[in-house]
């Protein structure tokens, strides 16, 4: 394994650690083992489980550039990949038009050049020829269309691309590639195939109460495991959206921004459009009793 990355388990959990994420061992193993065998990590969970966060961390942690491409539906390999700047080049045109015949041919080899070639994401990833190595974030690939799923086989297997009128870009130091998704739909088994993959669940009360002392200055270790232990009871309930990792951290910095010193049905109501953002969740959770939620939430808080 390079010098640059962990060399154990415990050192990965220490690492994100330091980037203020409270890895599990499951995800701090896969991690390790992503990186020993340099193989792209994908990872699944719903919304808002911190997924996206894992590949920030890394790339701050071990000095990598982070290239991010944010999928979505229509989304091609040009867009992904690379463009020709065709502004730029009919400027260009122009500006020779007054050229002589003979240098026509020199004209054509100047625009299908790097000049005018806008480098997207992947072909960022793969171009290091400055040195510069790279996470590579894949954001929610269960948005973007199953053709782009088989284009990106062969890219994460070569790391390598053509493009005809320059030739072969072939990263020298292949990126540290992380893939997301929120399982919207299924991801093809030949793509996760090539990934050592990871599902990424909310996190227990103790754990989150960690990520959010981590996250907010000032808060009192006994209101942050509230906190956590009340959006802990909302995850458990049928609601249209349930709220994230960083919903709960808005919350609890909601909270301490309002001098609040412990939770009561009052500050509850008044607070809850930072946990859930649906009107039909809003109304469903305050006709279903808040002071018994909150109640609930305290004492499972001291059952711990």
């Amino acid at each position: 394994m390079s010098d640059s990355f962990p060399a154990s388990i415990d050192e990965v959990e220490a690492l994100l650690a330091r980037g203020r994420y409270m890895a599990d061992r499951p995800l701090a193993v896969t991690i390790f083992l992503a990186l020993a065998l340099r193989k792209p990590l994908f990872l699944e969970g719903e919304a808002g489980v911190g997924k996206t966060e894992v590949a920030k961390v890394l790339s701050a942690a071990l000095g990598r550039r982070l290239i991010r491409l944010q999928c979505y539906e229509g989304l091609d390999a040009n867009q992904a990949l690379y463009e020709w700047n065709y502004a730029k080049q009919i400027l260009h045109i122009r500006l020779a038009e007054s050229a002589a015949p003979g240098a026509r041919a020199e004209l054509e080899r100047e625009i299908f050049g790097p000049d005018f070639l806008i480098k997207r994401p992947l072909l960022q990833a793969i171009d290091d020829s400055g040195g510069e190595a790279s996470v590579l974030l894949i954001d929610e690939i269960d948005r973007a269309d199953e053709e782009f799923e088989a284009f990106l086989l062969e890219l994460l297997s070569d790391f390598q691309v053509t493009v005809p009128e320059l030739g072969t870009f072939k990263a020298v130091t292949p990126p540290i590639v992380v893939l997301t998704s929120n399982r919207t739909r299924e991801v093809h088994d030949a793509l996760k195939r090539r990934c050592l993959y990871q599902w990424i669940d909310y996190p227990d009360i103790e754990r989150e109460a960690r990520i959010v002392s981590s996250k907010v200055p000032g808060i009192d270790a006994r209101l942050a495991r509230h906190a956590c232990a009340f959006v802990a009871g909302l995850r458990a309930d049928p609601f249209y959206k349930h709220p994230g990792i960083a919903e709960t951290i808005d919350w609890a910095a909601a909270l301490v921004s309002l001098g609040a010193r412990e939770i009561d049905e009052r500050t509850a109501v008044d607070t809850i459009g930072c946990l859930l953002k649906y009107q039909e969740d809003v109304k469903k959770v305050q006709e279903g009793g808040m002071a018994a939620r909150v109640e609930r939430a305290r004492k499972a808080v001291a059952a711990t």
